[in-house]
């Protein structure tokens, strides 16, 4: 009897399930939407977790990763870069302006610019370093005081004052819908915000959202718990 229940019990899943699973949806919802599955990029946002973790992702043909803190990523990256040509990491966490010199020397994308101080940082750092991140603004689209971001009627100024007050190229949007409220309105405005502004490249929906994302557009979709698992 206990051998016939441990036969019948199921393995337990792993980040290369849960990775097959979400890049299967992926497709699904990029077909659904009309759309093309190789123009959506991954973000396998690995914050909290360690190489032991990160690396059978990486192996499955992973390339881009998203990290919220630059220290963290300083701590745990540059082993793994080094041992894994090819890599792409999206700081996708508040940026402060004391780390800028760190952001624009490590990361290859920094998606939360949102305020002037960080754009003139930024701005100085990338001419010191000659090292040119692609940028993305973040974009509060909730208007919610406890999160980073610009204000979406401040955005079309800002994008404005950073391409011709700073000199600095912007690729890409992001947002992070609030936790409560239907994710497709945020993603909609987005959409708007970097159509009226020229910006191709929309980085919005996660692990609970992610194909709402890519029905309203998104580009890439940074995706941690359903693939890594709970933190």
């Amino acid at each position: 009897m206990a051998k016939a229940l441990q036969q019948s019990k199921k393995p337990s899943e792993t980040s290369l399930d849960r990775l097959a699973s979400v890049r299967a949806r992926i497709a699904r919802a990029a077909r659904d939407a009309g759309r093309d599955p190789r123009d959506l990029t991954l973000v396998c946002v690995s914050k909290t977790f360690g190489p032991d973790d990160i690396t059978p992702v990486i192996e499955a043909g992973e390339r881009v990763f998203g990290e919220n803190r630059v220290q963290e990523a300083l701590e745990k990256w540059p082993p793994l870069k080094a041992s894994h040509p090819g890599l792409e990491l999206h700081l996708i966490g508040p940026l402060q302006s004391n780390k800028a010199h760190d952001a624009v020397a490590f990361f290859d994308v920094i998606e939360t610019v949102d305020r002037d101080k960080i754009a003139k940082v930024l701005a100085s750092e990338i001419q010191k370093t000659s090292r040119h991140p692609r940028l993305y603004v973040q974009v509060n689209t909730g208007a919610e005081p406890q999160k980073a971001g610009v204000l979406p009627q401040e955005a079309d100024r800002f994008i404005e004052s950073c391409r011709k007050d700073y000199g600095l190229e912007i690729s890409g949007l992001m947002c992070i819908p609030p936790l409560d409220d239907q994710a497709s309105p945020h993603f909609a405005l987005l959409n708007m915000i970097a159509a009226r502004n020229g910006i191709s490249v929309l980085s919005m929906g996660m692990s609970s959202d992610f194909e709402l994302a890519i029905g309203l557009g998104a580009t890439h979709v940074r995706i941690g718990s359903a693939i890594f698992g709970g933190r």
